[in-house]
C-alpha cells in the first residue's frame, strides 16, 4: 500500500512537473509571437508593414482582453505589445520613405525595451511574469519560498528583488540597443541588405539577453530559492516541535 502510494505520488510530481515550453510559455505567447510573426508576416510572406502589424496584433489583443475580462488583471507585457502596434499602425501612413519604414521597425522594440526600464522603475519589473515559471516549475516549495522572498520575508529577499531587477534591465538594455543598431542600419546599409539584417539584429538581440541575463540573475536567483526552500523545510520540524 504505502509502495504504490509513494509510486503514485511520484507519476503525480512527474506529472505536474512543467515542460520547457511551460516554463517559457509566458514570454513566448506575451512578447517572442507578437514580434516573431510581424517580422515572418512582413519579411517572410512580404505583406505590408500595415497589414504585419494588424496580424500581428491578434494575440496581445486576446490576450489583453481576456486579462481584463477572465483575470480582472491587465497584462502588462500583452498590453504594451498591443499599444505599440496599435501606434505602429497608425505611424504607418505617415510616409512611404524605405529608410524610414525600416528606421520606424526599431520602434517595437524601443518601445517594448522603454516600457521595461520604466515597469523597473517602477518596481514592477515587467518580465518577472516570464522568468517565474522557470525558476519555479511548479513546485509548491518553490513557489512558497518564492513568495517569502519577493515579500521580503526572507533573509535573502533584498538579494533577490535586485537579481529580479537586474533581469528586466538586461533584456531592457538589450532590446534598446536592437533598436539603435536598426535605426543607425537603416539609413548606413543598404535597404536590400538591411531587410534581412535587422531580423539579425533582433535574434542577436534576445540571445545576448537570454545568455546575460541567465548568468546574471536567473543561476543566482535559482541558487538563492533553492536556499530558501532548504531554510523553510529546516523550519517546519523546529516551528512543530516548538508547538
Amino acid at each position: 500500500m504505502t509502495k504504490n502510494t509513494g509510486i503514485q505520488g511520484r507519476g503525480n510530481d512527474q506529472k505536474q512537473s512543467p515542460s520547457v515550453l511551460d516554463n517559457f510559455k509566458p514570454l513566448l505567447v506575451d512578447v517572442a509571437v507578437p514580434l516573431g510573426s510581424y517580422y515572418l508576416f512582413k519579411d517572410g510572406f512580404g505583406m505590408s508593414t500595415f497589414a504585419a502589424l494588424a496580424w500581428s496584433s491578434v494575440v496581445p489583443a486576446v490576450r489583453t482582453v481576456w486579462g481584463l475580462v477572465k483575470e480582472r488583471k491587465a497584462n502588462g507585457l500583452a498590453g504594451l505589445i498591443l499599444v505599440v502596434n496599435v501606434v505602429s499602425l497608425l505611424l504607418s501612413f505617415v510616409s512611404g520613405d524605405p529608410r524610414l519604414m525600416l528606421a520606424k521597425d526599431g520602434g517595437v522594440s524601443s518601445t517594448v525595451a522603454i516600457g521595461i526600464l520604466v515597469s523597473v522603475r517602477l518596481g514592477k519589473p515587467m518580465m518577472t511574469a516570464g522568468m517565474k515559471p522557470f525558476l519555479v516549475k511548479g513546485d509548491a516549495a518553490k513557489e512558497a519560498a518564492w513568495e517569502r522572498l519577493m515579500s521580503g520575508a526572507a533573509a535573502g529577499s533584498a538579494a533577490f528583488l535586485r537579481k529580479e531587477r537586474a533581469f528586466s534591465v538586461v533584456w531592457g538594455v538589450a532590446l534598446l540597443a536592437e533598436c539603435v543598431a536598426r535605426v543607425v542600419g537603416a539609413y548606413t546599409v543598404p535597404v536590400d541588405t538591411m531587410v534581412w539584417l535587422g531580423t539579425v539584429f533582433l535574434i542577436g538581440a534576445m540571445a545576448i539577453a537570454f545568455v546575460v541575463s541567465g548568468g546574471l540573475a536567473v543561476e543566482p536567483m535559482e541558487k538563492m530559492l533553492a536556499a530558501e526552500v532548504e531554510a523553510g523545510t529546516a523550519e517546519a520540524p523546529a516551528a512543530a516541535v516548538a508547538a
